[in-house]
């Protein structure tokens, strides 16, 4: 691999220094050279899993401008491999980096069912909603070798107790006959994220995302069996999909969502360098005006920490996002709301079983 090609299927263009750690890992031109001549591959692009057994699973979620209560991630890490993906730096906990390290070593934790059955049968749980996942997509490509979301989803059923989906994947689509269960109780809603239409864009936004046929047919047939769908036109990211807010909402409407939502991009921690880096290769005519127009959304910064703030973002360029987004909700979603999932079921089946008295 040289060292300034461009990796294909792949969203980060490189690994960045992880902050955590002392030491970092520096590909230098000699060994490039030598592994040339050798013919052989400086690094492998290969995807690896890494089996975790973390002591629980379930997450209080406590940013006030989230919308979710509680999540659980059953990985870490994300082959997606979204180039904007907030999560990218909770990789760097882990002791990997937010680039590449985070597509391609994904930690896998197959004891998750297990934690999450013991967290919703425990004395002192009261039933909220759980949302698979706040972080990386629960229905990534590693879920269709290990099967971990869909063995929490029958706890979640088993359970009678209300769970959250996102996710950008049409894998979602194989646990139907769960999710149709789950929606008979109203014990479940999906969140489907579409940032394009254009298929281009969503292969150098999200290389291994379901395409966006996919995803759409995936909010229709989900819709069609009674499972409530709200698309995230999310991040809205200026100069490359900001353009596509209008057709978006018309497009989630047509295929029977529910509901619509939206951020701005932020590109927090190591994401600013990550991204930076990728839309110099990938987009090199219109970097530096995207660049400077997500600044312009967050006070000169292409990063906003503050609360209530830092997915809104503000300044002209956000308040016309703001303006179109609303414009899309009156004229495709007008009286339409997500739901309130049940909570009231779940005390009743504690142990497994519905209590008659």
């Amino acid at each position: 691999m040289e060292k300034d090609a461009y990796i294909k299927g792949r969203g980060a263009q490189g690994n960045v220094r992880n902050r955590f750690l002392e030491m970092s890992h520096e590909m230098r031109d000699d060994f490039l050279e030598y592994c040339r001549l050798e013919g052989e591959e400086a690094e492998s692009n290969k995807t690896r899993y890494l089996k975790v057994f973390p002591r629980t699973i379930v997450n209080k979620v406590d940013s006030p401008d989230v919308g979710m209560g509680y999540s659980m991630n059953p990985y870490q890490g994300c082959e997606h491999g979204c180039i904007y993906c907030y999560a990218r730096n909770s990789h760097e906990y882990w002791g990997y980096s937010a680039g590449l390290d985070f597509e391609r070593r994904i930690l896998v934790k197959e004891n998750a069912p297990k934690l999450l059955e013991e967290k919703i049968k425990s004395k002192n749980w009261k039933a909220h909603t759980i949302v698979l996942s706040g972080n990386t997509d629960c229905y990534q490509p590693a879920e269709q070798r290990f099967f971990i979301t869909r063995e929490c989803l029958k706890v979640f059923l088993k359970y009678r107790h209300p769970v959250g989906i996102i996710t950008k994947n049409a894998l979602v689509m194989r646990d139907l006959d769960i999710l149709r269960e789950l929606a008979a109780d109203n014990l479940v809603a999906v969140n489907v994220s579409v940032t394009s239409l254009s298929e281009e864009t969503r292969r150098v936004l999200e290389p291994r995302t379901a395409s966006i046929k996919k995803r759409l047919e995936t909010v229709r047939k989900l819709s069609e069996n009674g499972i409530p769908v709200n698309v995230m036109i999310a991040p809205i990211i200026p100069s490359i999909n900001s353009h596509e807010i209008l057709p978006l909402a018309r497009a989630a409407a047509d295929n029977g969502a529910v509901s619509i939502g939206h951020t701005i991009v932020r590109l927090n921690g190591a994401i600013g360098q990550i991204f930076s880096e990728w839309i110099r290769k990938a987009m090199p005519d219109k970097a530096d005006k995207v660049l400077h127009q997500i600044e312009d959304c967050h006070g000169g910064s292409l990063n906003d920490s503050r609360y209530g703030k830092r997915m809104t973002g503000e300044g002209k360029i956000a308040e016309q996002i703001h303006t179109l987004f609303q414009i899309a909700k009156r004229k495709y979603f007008s009286g339409a709301s997500y739901p309130h999932l049940n909570t009231s079921l779940h005390e009743s089946y504690k142990d497994g079983q519905l209590k008659l008295f």
